[in-house]
């Protein structure tokens, strides 16, 4: 087994803060170039990503999306776990990112396996972001309930942190159920990889307190009604939010407690289209951490690996990424 964890992420200086800037890895772009997902196109972005001294990479995933929903806005996706699992063997220090893993969708033991197998190759680099997911045409065709989906992401949840502390490991579901199993070797990282719950709801708050991580979304009621979450525009809303998750996680665990909050906002595609200066920019992020976020997500452009990774120097330069550790 490897010995040596990852070194902590490297930071930006914002306002004598400390950010973390995840990469979201641009196949989310509907308008990716084909060369961005060859094995030459993925490790030259993201050795490009670590040099610079950028957090993480991260992955969406959308195993089976409608075309209407593609036509519509949506994007194309590749499975996050041989992605990560690609980008491991292409780095040493970048968190690796599932951002988010739809857990409904999916035995959360072939999820637990799965993710801890990547953990353990990296070296324990994995940062699993997990959702209830929104797409009912995608639960549709996966042949899981989408009236189930809260149901169902609770037990795995339950499954996952279980499975990563004990072996053997028994559990009893209305969905799941586990009978002395043996799911070694265990992660890297004791305990299993970090565990942050995606959305703005009151119960993704409450499902983020129990774990390591928040990640809301800052977006307006058109984007929100669009994803199946609760609008957040102000960074009082914000503020006020991240004050529940820690006050809650707190109490979850008799101590203080502050957990990572992971913000995207209209602001994370500033290096497509942006909007305001880097000065306005600098501010947002500013805001963004007085509001209690630690990690922000960026969304390099995608018509070209170096267009991508032109983008992500000029990003570094911006925000005065600290580089390599």
């Amino acid at each position: 087994m490897i010995q040596q964890l990852a070194c902590p992420p490297p930071a930006i200086a914002v306002r004598s803060a400390v950010v973390h800037v995840t990469v979201e890895f641009p196949v989310s772009d509907p308008h990716y170039s084909p060369e961005l997902v060859t094995a030459a196109g993925v490790t030259r972005v993201v050795q490009a990503a670590e040099r610079l001294g950028y957090a993480a990479v991260a992955f969406t995933e959308h195993p089976a999306p409608s075309t209407k929903w593609l036509r519509s806005g949506g994007h194309e996706a590749l499975d996050v776990v041989p992605a990560l699992a690609f980008c491991a063997a292409a780095t040493t220090r970048l968190r690796l990112m599932t951002y988010l893993l739809v857990l409904p969708y999916r035995n959360p033991l072939l999820t637990a396996r799965a993710a801890a197998t990547v953990d353990i190759l990296s070296a324990g680099r994995l940062t699993v972001v997990v959702g209830t997911g929104y797409l009912r045409s995608e639960f549709r065709a996966l042949g899981v309930d989408f009236d189930e989906r809260n149901l169902l992401f609770d037990e795995a949840l339950e499954v996952l942190r279980g499975v990563w502390s004990r072996s053997p490991f028994d559990y009893e579901g209305r969905h799941f159920t586990a009978a002395s199993i043996a799911s070694l070797p265990m992660p890297v990282t004791p305990g299993g990889p970090p565990i942050w719950v995606g959305g703005n709801s009151a119960v993704a708050r409450r499902r983020a307190a129990r774990v390591q991580g928040w990640s809301p979304l800052m977006i307006p009621d058109a984007i929100a009604g669009t994803t199946r979450t609760p609008a957040l525009t102000t960074f009082a809303q914000l503020r006020s939010a991240v004050t529940e998750v820690n006050e809650l996680a707190s109490r979850e665990r008799g101590r203080d407690v502050t957990v990572d909050v992971q913000l995207q906002s209209l602001q994370s595609t500033w290096l497509q289209d942006p909007n305001g200066s880097p000065d306005e920019h600098l501010n947002f992020l500013g805001q963004a951490r007085d509001a209690g976020a630690t990690w922000f997500v960026v969304q390099p452009p995608g018509h070209s690996v170096a267009a991508c990774i032109e983008a992500l120097e000029r990003y570094a330069e911006v925000v005065h990424l600290t580089g390599e550790s």
